[in-house]
Parts: C-alpha cells; sequence; structure tokens
C-alpha cells in the first residue's frame, strides 16, 4: 500500500513540508518511519531527518545516548538505519562505529578507541561464519552441545567485560537461521545440521544472557519475514552484510526499540473498552445472553483469544482497567456471570462505566492508581473515541483495534508498549497491589485520626544492601520513577552492579508490606562517602507508599549508616524537574539545613551526631550485612 493510500504523507508531502518549515514536519516523518517497510523507503526518511536537523522546522526534545555499534559484518548502512530508527524512539544518539570484524579486540583492550567513547548502550551483531558446526552430522549430541556452549560462554563473555569496563547494557544481535533445504528431514534429528545448531546457540544465549544483556532477535525477525526472504548470499560475499535490505530494516527497527528500552520502562496500565472490544454486540442492547464471547462462534471466539491474551499481560506487571459508556451494574454483569468470560471483576484494578467521556475517566484512573497518564494505553474498536483521547489527554498512548476481533491479539501484541527488558515477581503481583490500595483509600476515607489508620495497616518493613536478586527491579525503579526521585539520575543494571560492589557507597533497599498486600521492594538509596560526609547520589521510592512513614524509616537507616562509616554530615541534593515537585520539601521536613540553593540545585545537610531516630508505625527490620 502507498503512503497516499494509507493516510501518510508521501515523499513529495514531506519534502514541502520541510521546505516551508511546517510544524507537523516531524509528526508526519515519525509516522511514515512507524509505517516504512522497503530499505529504500526508510534511507530516504533517513536522508530527510538529518537535512531537517540542519536546516527545518525545530526537532522534538529528544533523549541523549551514547551508543557503540561493533561487529562482525559490515555496519555501514546498518549504522545509518539504527541511528534513524533510535531517533524515532525519542533519542539523540552520539554514535561510535567499530571497524569490521574488530569487536574482539575493542572489547578486551583496557585502553581501546571502545572505551575511551564510555558508551551507554552497545550494539553488537557477532560475526555469522563463527555459528557453524566444525564435526560431522553423525556426531554425538554431546560434542555438537560442547561446541555450542563455548560459543555461549565466548559471546556473553565479551559482552560481559563489555558491561564491567563503560557500563554499558548490551544489545546483542544472534545469527540468522539458514533458509536452505539441507540435509531434508534428517536436519531436525540432529544438532548438527546448520539449522538445529543455529536454533540451539540463539536458544542458550538468550536463556544465559546476564542482566546487562538484551537479545536482538534476528532469528524471529528472520522467521516473520521468511527465512529466504531474510538471507541474502550475494550481498554477504560483496559487502559483507549481514542479511538482506529488507531484514536489514526490521533489524535495525529492533535494535533500536531494545536500546531504547534501557532508558524507558514500558507502559504500566491497559485501559479496556467493553462492548465490541471485550465481547462481540452492546451489552446494553443485547443483554448477558445475546453477547458474542466463547466457543460456539468464530468472533466469540475470537474475543474470548483476545481476554486470554490480556490477562497473561497481568502476569509480566501490567495493570488492567476500564473506561466504557455503559451503565455500571449492566457492565459488570459479564465479569460476574458469564461463564466464558476469562477476564473477572478481580483481574481489573480500576473500573469506570458510565456516560462521561472516556478521557476524563482516563485522567481519573490515572488520579486513583496514582500514575502518570504517560504510562497508559488505551484499546477500543471505535475510532471516533481513539481520536478524543488523543486530543484531550495526547499523553495516552491508543491503539485502534478496528472490527476484526481475530485482529486484536497481534494488533496489541504488535504495538510494543508492553515490551519488557526483565520480568520481576514484583511485576506479576501489581494487579493485586493496586486493588489492595483502592482499599486501603476506603478505609483511609472512613477513618479521622491518622495515627489510627496507620497503626491499623500493620506495616512491616525490610532493610538490606543491593544484592544480585534484587538488581532487575533496582533498575527498573531507577529508570522510572519520576516523582518521588530527588535527583532522577538513570542507570544501566552493570551500573547499579557496580554501585553495590564499591567500597565508596552505601546502597540499601527498602521493602513494606501490609495486612493487604505486600508491596514488594518500594524505595531505593545510594549514598557515596566522600571523607566525613555521605552524599545521597539517589532517593527514590514508589508513590504507592506516600504519607506512611517509609521515608522516616529510610532516614533512620541513612544516619545509621552515616554514623558507622565515620561520617559527620549527610548530604542531599534535590534537582528538580517537571515531575518531581512532590519531594521539593522534604529535606526540610526531615530536618535538614538548607546550605546551597541555585535554580538547577538545591543542597541539603543534616548533622549525623545530633539526630534523634523517629518513630513511626511501621515495624523496620534491618537484613543488611
Amino acid at each position: 500500500m502507498g503512503a497516499q493510500e494509507s493516510g501518510l504523507a508521501s515523499n513529495a508531502d514531506l519534502k514541502s513540508a520541510l521546505a516551508e518549515g511546517r510544524a507537523d514536519f516531524w509528526e508526519q516523518l515519525g509516522r511514515r518511519t512507524a509505517a516504512a517497510e522497503a530499505f529504500e523507503d526508510v534511507w530516504f526518511l533517513s536522508r530527510l531527518r538529518q537535512r531537517a536537523r540542519r536546516s527545518g522546522p525545530p526537532a522534538p526534545e529528544a533523549t541523549p545516548l551514547r551508543v557503540a555499534l561493533l561487529g562482525g559484518t559490515s555496519l555501514f548502512p546498518f549504522q545509518e538505519l539504527l541511528e534513524h530508527f533510535l531517533a524515532a524512539e525519542g533519542i539523540a544518539t552520539e554514535l561510535f562505529v567499530g571497524e569490521y570484524d574488530d569487536y574482539t579486540a575493542q572489547i578486551l583492550e583496557p585502553e581501546s578507541e571502545l572505551h575511551a567513547f564510555r558508551p551507554e548502550v552497545l550494539v553488537l551483531i557477532p560475526a555469522p561464519q563463527r555459528c557453524r558446526y566444525a564435526g560431522g552430522p553423525a556426531d554425538p549430541r554431546e560434542r555438537v552441545e560442547e561446541q555450542a556452549h563455548a560459543l555461549v560462554r565466548d559471546l556473553l563473555g565479551l559482552c560481559r567485560t563489555a558491561s564491567e569496563r563503560s557500563g554499558a547494557d548490551v544489545v546483542l544481535a544472534n545469527f540468522l537461521p539458514p533458509a536452505g533445504i539441507d540435509l531434508g528431514p534428517y536436519r531436525s534429528k540432529t544438532l548438527a545440521s546448520d539449522w538445529s545448531y543455529t536454533k540451539l546457540v540463539n536458544l542458550e544465549l538468550g536463556l544465559q544472557a546476564p542482566g546487562t544483556v538484551h537479545l536482538c532477535d534476528l532469528e524471529f525477525l528472520a522467521a516473520r519475514l521468511g527465512t529466504p526472504e531474510a538471507e541474502d548470499a550475494r550481498a554477504w560475499f560483496e559487502s559483507k552484510q549481514p542479511c538482506s535490505p529488507r531484514l536489514l530494516v526490521d533489524f535495525a527497527r529492533e535494535a533500536a526499540r531494545v536500546a531504547a528500552s534501557t532508558r524507558r520502562t514500558p507502559k504500566k496500565v491497559l485501559v479496556l473498552d467493553l462492548d465490541n472490544t471485550l465481547w462481540g454486540d452492546v451489552i446494553g442492547d443485547a443483554g448477558l445472553e445475546g453477547i458474542e464471547l466463547g466457543d460456539t462462534s468464530p468472533r466469540g471466539e475470537a474475543f474470548k483469544a483476545f481476554q486470554r491474551y490480556v490477562a497473561t499481560l497481568t502476569r509480566r506487571g501490567v495493570v488492567l482497567a476500564v473506561a466504557s459508556k455503559n451503565e455500571h451494574e449492566i457492565a459488570m454483569e459479564p465479569f460476574e456471570k458469564h461463564p466464558e468470560m476469562v477476564l473477572r471483576a478481580e483481574d481489573i484494578a480500576c473500573f469506570k462505566a458510565n456516560w462521561e467521556p472516556k478521557s476524563e475517566n482516563i485522567r481519573v484512573i490515572a488520579d486513583e492508581l496514582g500514575l502518570g497518564l504517560d504510562s497508559f494505553v488505551f484499546v477500543d474498536d471505535n475510532r471516533a473515541e481513539i481520536e478524543i483521547v488523543n486530543q484531550f489527554v495526547p499523553e495516552v498512548a491508543t491503539l485502534h483495534l478496528g472490527d476484526d476481533p481475530s485482529r486484536f491479539v497481534r494488533l496489541l501484541q504488535d504495538s510494543g508498549h508492553f515490551e519488557r527488558l526483565s520480568i520481576t515477581e514484583a511485576d506479576a503481583a501489581r494487579t493485586g497491589q493496586y486493588r489492595a490500595e483502592a482499599e486501603r483509600r476506603a478505609l483511609a476515607s472512613q477513618t479521622t485520626d491518622m495515627d489510627s489508620y496507620l497503626s491499623s495497616l500493620e506495616m512491616e518493613a525490610r532493610i538490606r544492601d543491593f544484592d544480585e536478586t534484587d538488581l532487575p527491579r533496582i533498575t527498573q525503579l531507577i529508570n522510572k520513577s519520576n516523582q518521588f526521585n530527588l535527583t532522577t539520575r538513570r542507570r544501566s543494571q552493570a551500573e547499579v552492579a557496580a554501585l553495590a560492589a564499591s567500597a565508596d557507597h552505601t546502597a540499601f533497599t527498602l521493602r513494606l508490606a501490609d495486612r493487604f498486600s505486600d508491596h514488594g521492594l518500594i524505595s531505593v538509596l545510594v549514598g557515596e562517602r566522600r571523607d566525613a560526609e555521605l552524599v545521597l547520589d539517589t532517593w527514590l521510592m514508589s508513590c504507592r507508599v506516600l504519607k506512611r512513614g517509609v521515608e522516616v524509616e529510610a532516614l533512620n537507616e541513612l544516619v545509621a549508616r552515616a554514623a558507622r562509616l565515620g561520617c559527620r554530615t549527610l548530604t542531599g541534593h534535590y534537582l528538580p524537574t517537571k515531575r518531581n515537585a512532590m519531594v521539593r520539601g522534604l529535606y526540610p521536613s526531615l530536618g535538614f539545613e538548607l546550605v546551597e540553593e541555585a535554580p538547577e540545585r538545591t543542597t541539603w545537610r543534616l548533622d549525623v551526631a545530633g539526630y534523634e531516630p523517629r518513630k513511626t508505625h511501621i515495624q523496620c527490620k534491618s537484613e543488611t550485612a
């Protein structure tokens, strides 16, 4: 489908928008980039973007990121595609590009140009010829596995070294599967065939990758496209291209998406419409027996399959909400009574069924959950409702499902909104935590004595040093917490691990549970010892537990640690952002004195010896070494 047929700007339209300096140029460029599949189209868009950067309308604000690209293949033109797709992800890239097949030396040499560059993300494309079994097709399985595991250890060892020396997250491409019909049926009976060996290596790379290594799944991308279309032997022999031009587009797009994900978190909340989204027809007209849902019809089965997929999202930390134009009691009926419903009322953290605009209901949901609108995704079958949400709550990502329920699962999967670099136990429990928060708010609304309310929660906290098992959750909080975050410093998992091992830093987490639920790991603190001073580098907390005394218990622990380290003062900085105004007054409320004030930073100090630990309604236990 051409650009004009799909409603997108044509090449000529984009050139005109750039020449005229129109404000919608960047939006149109982004939409074309998201839809582009052909190499020629992306190349044109990339060159147009570069021209616009030099002499076009002001570009949208972007997040700076130092990215290194190394590989055992030619890195041109992949590097240009990668930079373009990163720009589409809101990333302004400073790019280091290594020479052909020099990645081992660049990583292992401590004084190399790579390490001097200090990348935040390293994209590594290993040489494809490394993934070839050296023996024969009848070799025993153990011999083949030994060679495959040696290759995996070698590659992941390089990645670990790169992370440890630079603090970078590594985006590692796996290997392209062969397209030839080689060995016939026997290829699947032996690990020694190119097909089986490649699959084995790719699987082990994913299963054994440490938290700082994220796979760019070239095997999966080739399978989606078709391996004969993905492979290009002539391009390899002539210029060492890793794949066909068509796959190169998907490869660069996926590498950019994974790289960008190291500096931002996926969406947290999926807001669902009901009629013709979770079931067919309108519940208020058709009644409980008349809606299309279940295995007795193709459409009913498709709606049930969509519900089943949505239910799986809760197990990776996505919170579900409902915004529907319906009578509340009628809208709840299928959740409570329909035998084919997969989703039930307890799966929904916030349920809004009324006649208010959905944009307003989404704002109310965000307020009740205590989450920013930019963490929301709204799905609906109705294009008009999507456009209203786009206009009135533009921070919310939207997805128009259309009228074919058989496509709903694929549309939501391919949106990429809920992709994660890691999934923790805390993610799986998130819906229950937000439902429990609603119950706590209901209890608070019935209680006028705050001390009695806090005491009734029966809160227990555990404090412990950073450890390896917590690193994914700690990194997740550091990179997503915006409101209760005094410095908003972002770090990769490798950098977090380095802090945990540093003798000059004290770093700990705080977990909280109450009689309603276990909140898990909700606060992260890092202090750096500088002679007789402990300087707070990072102090953040989940907003779900505000005004319960958690910050006081954290301060009690900080002061105790400062004293053990021989520090006389505790120094904290507040770096204001658009979203952390809620902690502007935290330091003075805890007894810190202002020592320096500037627009970009205020500095506060607390005398360690003069501090008296404060009492809270939390039973706190320290498990630190």
